[in-house]
């Protein structure tokens, strides 16, 4: 229910990354609205990763959310991290509230963010996006301080987390993590962004398909009247015409049908192991630095002694979660003997 209105599932959010301009938020409101989207989504306090970027328009912009609800009938939604946004979203009459990644990771913004909806008498949907870092407890903690404050309209968005180093994804997607949101919290409304954990609006559509096929009970992806030229991660959004394309060409499976438990399980497997070449590509990478500083100390590349200790702890952690110790072995034993050819490259380059 937003509004005592039912709305439809999966529930789409869409609108651009931050609002701009006037002219700029309106164009792309109606263009949506032409669409069939009902809820709109700007960012009108944008926090930045450095000092200096565009960090958002401020509370002007909320009175272009104003202008979008009379002129279209859209729900209106922007994203708040301190009281100061809480105040000035609900006095201006904002439908939604989310959360961002940076805010939701942080338990003393969160308890001053449910003060303040507390203190508001609020009774809107409040969203909270997952915690930078995969920390599936965090995520749960700022729910439950929203919760505890009185907010029952709750959801999650999943937009993925943060890795270090080059990935396909701008923020991983590790879908374990809100499957085990779900089983913890069976009826919490899960929202997808596939434009945060895509980073590229070409992955938008595929990243899509994925959360429908998995459940999700809808999306939040940004839209743009001119992607090219926003001020803030243009390579993410897409058109509102090319929105609705996507979401046309999206494939509902019926639930009742048990290979989709199956092929929910395989994407899971799919995921996984795209994610642990990943680390093995990650932990090549330090062995060829080991095997550099061995070769400028004049160091022999097989250390026995630190072989066995691998092994023996390695192995008795596998225990400890189930798995057999005999398995862990072998697999060590492939990646240690990839690793000294890695490290015996490196000492025979000139």
């Amino acid at each position: 229910m937003l509004g005592g209105k039912p709305l439809e599932h999966p529930i789409i959010i869409s609108g651009p990354c931050s609002a701009e301009t006037e002219e700029q938020t309106i164009e792309t409101a109606k263009g949506l609205a032409a669409n069939g989207i009902k809820i709109f989504r700007a960012g009108i306090w944008k926090p930045r990763t450095k000092p200096g970027g565009f960090e958002g328009v401020g509370e002007e912009g909320l009175e272009w959310l104003k202008k979008v609800k009379e002129q279209t009938g859209m729900f209106t939604s922007t994203e708040v991290a301190t009281r100061a946004h809480v105040e000035a979203a609900l006095a201006a009459g904002v439908d939604m509230l989310w959360i961002g990644a940076r805010t939701s990771a942080n338990p003393f913004a969160m308890q001053e963010i449910a003060d303040a909806l507390k203190d508001g008498g609020a009774d809107i949907p409040v969203l909270v996006k997952n915690p930078v870092n995969p920390d599936l407890e965090l995520w749960i903690g700022a729910l439950e301080r929203l919760y505890n404050a009185g907010i029952r309209q709750l959801g999650a968005i999943h937009r993925g987390f943060s890795a270090y180093g080059k990935h396909l994804y701008r923020n991983l997607p590790q879908w374990h993590i809100p499957i085990e949101l779900r089983r913890r919290l069976p009826s919490l409304p899960i929202i997808h962004d596939p434009s945060h954990i895509g980073g590229k609006r070409e992955l938008v559509a595929p990243l899509s398909q994925q959360a429908i096929d998995m459940g999700f009970d809808g999306l939040i992806i940004e839209s743009h009247c001119d992607p090219d030229c926003a001020w803030s991660d243009k390579a993410q959004q897409v058109t509102p015409d090319v929105l609705n394309y996507i979401l046309n060409t999206l494939v509902y499976r019926d639930e009742k049908q048990s290979t989709e438990n199956l092929k929910i399980l395989r994407q899971q497997i799919d995921e996984l192991d795209n994610e642990l070449v990943e680390v093995l590509n990650k932990r090549m990478r330090v062995a060829r630095e080991i095997g550099q500083y061995k070769k400028e100390h004049r160091m022999p590349v097989l250390q026995i002694g630190r072989h066995d200790e691998i092994m023996q702890s390695r192995a008795s952690l596998a225990e400890e979660m189930g798995m057999s110790s005999e398995f862990m072995r072998t697999v060590l034993s492939v990646i240690h003997e990839e690793s000294v050819r890695q490290q015996i490259e490196v000492f025979n380059k000139r």
